[in-house]
């Protein structure tokens, strides 16, 4: 089974339980120019969120592409997955599941599943702090090599928000997956601004890095963008 199908037959299986609300979000950017340089970008996502009295639900993906003088110069998905059971209000426990697929960076693919603990450290009126972590799985294949890697890993999350005012908010959200072959960090950091009750525009700058790569393939990789974000409720994320 192809790693991709994998990763959505798990998110399927652990899924059993539909939530009673559910909550779309989806965002777009794209940036094209022409004249001395011709270059085409496009970046986005899709998210469905659902919680009922017992679980919460999130799954999603993101895309990237990217052609330059007709030349594929960026071409990533993604795919998340995660299923929780609360414990009190602040308190839950579950799994999560990650799928990428990137032709231009070290790794063809990486695929983690993960027990999940996580808790709010601070949730007030105009701010929030989200932690998680535990143990899990990765399954990734080397682009340059092909060979295969499998292995444990530690995951810790965390996603801080605050409501800057009626209509701007902040937000910095970071994800660690270590193993022993390799440990991957990805960093967003934005604002984004409420256009209406259901459109926002969002600035962010994204980080990523892997430390196991060939010496002929950059360690980070970023990714600025402004991006016009839908909900059906307001919301600047």
């Amino acid at each position: 089974m192809k790693p991709s199908l994998l990763v959505l037959a798990l998110v399927a299986a652990a899924s059993p339980v539909l939530a009673t609300e559910w909550q779309p979000k989806a965002e777009l950017g794209v940036v094209n120019t022409t004249g001395n340089s011709d270059t085409t970008s496009i970046n986005g996502k899709f998210a469905l969120n659902g919680e009922d009295e017992r679980l919460t639900q999130d799954y999603s993906f993101t895309g990237l592409r990217s052609e330059s003088e007709d030349e594929l110069s960026a071409n990533r998905y993604e795919l998340g997955g995660k299923l929780a059971r609360k414990f009190g209000e602040r308190q839950y426990l579950g799994g999560v599941v990650r799928y990428e697929n990137d032709d231009f960076a070290a790794y063809d693919y990486q695929a983690t599943l993960a027990l999940n603990y996580g808790f709010w450290a601070l949730q007030d009126d105009t701010r929030s702090l989200q932690l998680e972590g535990g143990p899990g799985l990765r399954r990734a294949r080397l682009a340059e090599s092909g060979e295969s890697e499998s292995d444990g890993l530690l995951r810790g999350f965390a996603d801080y928000q605050h409501q800057l005012t009626e209509s701007t908010q902040f937000y910095n959200t970071l994800l660690v997956e270590a193993s022993p072959d390799n440990r991957f960090l990805q960093n967003d950091i934005g604002i984004a601004v409420s256009i209406n009750r259901s459109l926002a525009l969002k600035a962010g700058f994204q980080a990523r890095h892997n430390t196991d790569v060939p010496d002929d393939r950059k360690r980070t990789d970023t990714l600025s963008s402004i991006n016009i974000v839908w909900s059906p409720k307001a919301s600047a994320r």
